[in-house]
């Protein structure tokens, strides 16, 4: 019961999560954006997703007081991330000029990310604080159940608030009730989530934290520049952070271009402010939860693969699959088994990277070469973004070709998967 209320909030924290994944590029393009800017929107997450948890976590580690730990992060992130919440999808509703409303949105989506990102990785440092060895599979399992409990929600809202009655269409650059409700019903499940974590969890004070992870007993750890780590980095490092660059380049895709693709591929329409548009934003919000869906039930296949980097190929193989068979598929319902396929490229992209890498890794830096790989994850969608208008224009100008870039990509990632060597 403890682990799981260790991680309870972060059921919460990925409904938002949720939200601003399948709406963002819905948003800026019912507010006005030209489908060949949607891209440079998407720079902004993952940049803030690299400066903000690692400071997060080297600040947290010096914090002690009355709150805890940790908890005063995640509780300061929260409270923003539901002011937020509140104001984003109200941009198009304030009587501002559409540069003027873009301008807004982009500085609301850029404190949604920095506050999701403070309230996250709490929630990841808890678990390695306070849950020993044997547990810690267990409890980082109770996680990512409720990390995809929460992306369910997060994707349905809007369809489900628009199947009670609620309108999904509204006047030309205003957000529809439908994706502002779900904005809000997200930002009161996120408050009362973490509430309950932060009333059912104590965390250690400073003794007792030193004692029970040994502290008193280890050596001075080797400080150590990160520039020295990256040049004396194992081979996995570099290998599997192609694999990284290839297969997060193509979800960045997913995320900006699936709306206004599906949109016209399937409902025919371009039309932000169109009834049809708006129907295919709430339905990509359900196509994503069929891919948490396929991943979760993917990722109890994976540990039976004898050969991991076999396994790791192949899921990427069926995602790249799964995004380019989105161009031929003009029935709404068919789109399921495509994200199905999608669902299992990510669920391999979540695990056996960071499973390959700990394995070429000793004790000493662990912590540091994770923090690190995480670049590998931020930077390849940073890039995708810049790129993302020019690519647009190289494929003649529509949005589901991006989602067979993005297939391409998968197949590069898989391509690259380094078969040598043990796994």
């Amino acid at each position: 019961m403890q682990m799981w209320n260790l991680s309870f909030g972060f059921f919460g924290v990925q409904i938002a999560y949720a939200l601003q994944s399948a709406n963002i590029s819905r948003i800026f393009a019912t507010l006005g954006a030209d489908p060949h800017d949607l891209s440079f929107f998407w720079i902004l997450p993952p940049m803030m997703g690299m400066i903000v948890q690692p400071l997060v976590g080297t600040w947290s580690d010096k914090t002690w007081c009355r709150w805890g730990r940790r908890k005063p992060y995640l509780y300061l992130g929260a409270l923003v991330a539901v002011a937020v919440m509140a104001f984003l999808p109200n941009a198009g509703s304030l009587g501002l000029s559409v540069k003027m409303a873009m301008m807004f949105g982009l500085v609301m989506l850029m404190m949604l990310d920095t506050s999701i990102n403070m309230a996250m990785q709490p929630f990841k440092m808890m678990v390695g604080d306070m849950v020993n060895e044997r547990q810690k599979a267990e409890a980082y399992s109770i996680q990512s159940l409720l990390c995809n409990a929460g992306s369910l929600v997060g994707y349905l809202f809007p369809y489900l608030f628009t199947w009670i009655g609620i309108s999904n269409i509204a006047p030309e650059g205003v957000i529809p009730d439908s994706v502002i409700y779900s904005f809000y019903v997200g930002a009161a499940i996120l408050i009362l989530c973490v509430l309950y974590t932060g009333m059912s969890v104590k965390e250690m004070p400073p003794q007792e934290y030193a004692a029970f992870h040994d502290i008193a007993q280890t050596s001075e750890p080797e400080r150590r520049n990160l520039l020295s780590l990256l040049a004396g980095a194992p081979k996995a490092f570099w290998q599997i952070g192609l694999v990284q660059f290839f297969s997060w380049f193509a979800f960045l895709y997913m995320w900006n271009y699936t709306t206004g693709g599906i949109a016209d591929n399937v409902w025919g329409t371009t039309d932000t402010a169109s009834a049809g548009y708006q129907e295919a934003g709430n339905w990509v919000g359900v196509l994503f939860a069929v891919q948490a869906i396929g991943s979760v039930a993917w990722a109890v296949v994976l540990p039976m693969f004898r050969n991991v980097k076999w396994g790791y190929a192949l899921s990427l193989l069926l995602g790249g699959a799964g995004f380019v068979s989105t161009y031929a598929i003009h029935d709404q319902h068919l789109l399921f088994v495509s994200f199905l396929l999608i669902g299992c490229g990510w669920a391999a992209m979540l695990a056996m990277p960071f499973a390959l890498l700990t394995n070429s890794l000793s004790g000493g830096s662990m912590g540091a070469y994770l923090g690190l790989f995480n670049c590998t994850i931020c930077l390849p969608q940073i890039i995708a973004a810049l790129c993302g208008g020019f690519i647009l224009r190289l494929v003649g100008g529509g949005q589901i070709m991006m989602l067979v870039v993005a297939g391409v990509s998968m197949v590069l990632a898989a391509v690259s998967v380094p078969m040598r060597g043990a796994g």
